[in-house]
């Protein structure tokens, strides 16, 4: 082979490795592995039994009732505290109430652990009840409780007893003769605080 033509080939055998190099063509090991992550919201479930706490027929100004009702945890997370808020409808049979409101007329004590407690934690009007600030009332209602208990644990129950009396005021109350208070009571849950997992 002539000088000229070995010449040649050296060339083009050097512009061929230069072309790879600065063609980044590069052999090497890897490896590689996937994670698997879930983020899975808890649920709250606070549960109310009886759904119905009063359903009371006949009810004349000095009557007192009793009841209980039991508050549950039935989700997968703590409950930190209860709100209570207080809404309810008069039926005025007669039209003739003029104004006069017969939730002013019932007279609400909460109690807990009624065999243990002989006066209420709190007592106030179905009227007052509805009207007041929703702090207000967990502070006063709900507070005691959840100091004592520390709020409600996944699974546990609370054991809660109220007494509703339509209050004698010495006065004629016959304006709310045949009437109706449709009381509605709702409860709603808040977690405890967030913490690191």
């Amino acid at each position: 082979m002539s000088l000229k033509k070995k010449l040649g080939m050296s060339v083009v055998t050097a512009s061929l490795g230069l072309s790879l190099i600065a063609g980044g063509t590069y052999a090497y090991f890897s490896d590689t592995e996937v994670t698997d992550n879930t983020f899975a919201a808890g649920t709250l479930d606070l549960s109310v039994d009886p759904t119905t706490i009063i359903d009371i027929t006949n009810l004349k100004p000095g009557d007192t009732m009793v009841k209980e009702f039991v508050l549950g945890n039935e989700g997968s997370l703590d409950i930190k505290t209860v709100n209570l808020l207080t809404n309810y409808e008069v039926v005025d049979a007669s039209g003739d109430n003029g104004g006069d409101d017969f939730g002013q007329h019932i007279k609400v004590n909460f109690m807990w652990n009624w065999d243990k407690e002989s006066e209420p934690i709190f007592e106030t009007t179905l009227y007052e009840l509805k009207n007041m600030d929703p702090d207000v009332v967990k502070k006063d209602i709900w507070d005691p409780l959840w100091e004592q208990h520390g709020g409600l644990d996944v699974g546990d129950t609370n054991e809660l007893w109220v007494e509703f009396e339509f209050v004698d005021n010495g006065q004629d109350q016959n304006i709310f003769q045949g009437d109706q208070l449709n009381l509605e009571w709702t409860f709603n849950a808040t977690q405890t605080d967030g913490e690191e997992k």
